[in-house]
């Protein structure tokens, strides 16, 4: 079953990735230059961050040693040391900065279900297992080709890829209240979205006096904090609850002019 998961979720990233290409492989040198709602990113920016963790993520893979000399990089600047990376890497040529993405996430599509079972890889947060990475990664993809798309003026289809993207948010409930300095409500939400299929995607108990229900887009976007909630079909019932949706995020750490 682990091993099925591993496949079906790098089969999505590669979907989801492939989107994105198909999104910017038509652009002209300029357009790659076109700012996005991320301050300070362009259309270049978002797909190095995507390249550059792309690329470490292969190192965490293929190469622990080598990924413990990156945390002992990271540690110099552990506040500007992503958006460095970007930046770098945005200055390329926009071919070869997309030939590069390419390359690189296809030798994480083909590492990552080399991965053995229970094995933990090594990240700038905890250790995750190989499902885990994939799901990241989906959801870091996602979201800044939400960016790029909002900057181009594409409207992507909502698909079932969405999933794995609300499970993180809503995983990292606990997380979120950690990270802004609260105590975790002790009970569990009831989380009730409605998927682009029409079906229901639910999380917690049925019974849960706090609830969160709305589009599973639209809580793909808050979680992602691509949205502000006021903008966003999704609804609270319970103080905790409420105050999780001006808080939640999917992503490690602060949210910054990347918008995580």
């Amino acid at each position: 079953m682990a091993a099925d998961a591993l496949t079906s979720t790098v089969a999505d990233l590669r979907a989801e990735s492939d989107e994105l290409d198909a999104i910017v492989a038509g652009l002209p040198d300029d357009g790659w230059r076109t700012p996005t709602p991320a301050p300070g990113w362009t259309v270049a920016h978002q797909i190095a961050h995507l390249l550059w963790t792309d690329r470490v993520a292969v190192v965490s893979v293929t190469d622990e040693a080598g990924f413990t000399d990156l945390l002992t990089e990271a540690a110099q600047n552990p506040t500007g040391f992503v958006d460095a990376g970007a930046e770098e890497l945005a200055a390329l040529p926009p071919a070869d900065l997309l030939a590069d993405w390419r390359a690189t996430r296809t030798r994480l599509y083909d590492a990552l279900p080399l991965v053995e079972g229970g094995r933990k890889l090594p990240w700038f947060g905890p250790p995750m297992s190989a499902t885990s990475m994939a799901t990241a990664r989906l959801m870091e993809t996602w979201a800044h080709g939400l960016d790029v798309a909002d900057a181009l003026h594409v409207r992507r289809p909502a698909t079932a890829r969405l999933r794995s993207i609300a499970h993180i948010g809503v995983r990292t409930r606990d997380f979120a209240f950690t990270v802004h300095g609260l105590t975790p409500p002790a009970e569990p939400f009831h989380v009730e979205l409605n998927a682009p299929d029409g079906d229901a995607w639910t999380w917690g108990p049925a019974d849960a006096s706090q609830r969160v229900t709305g589009s599973a887009e639209d809580f793909c976007m808050l979680v992602t904090q691509r949205r502000p909630p006021a903008d966003l079909d999704v609804t609270a019932v319970g103080d905790d609850a409420a105050r999780w949706l001006t808080i939640a995020q999917a992503f490690a750490g602060p949210p910054g002019p990347g918008r995580g």
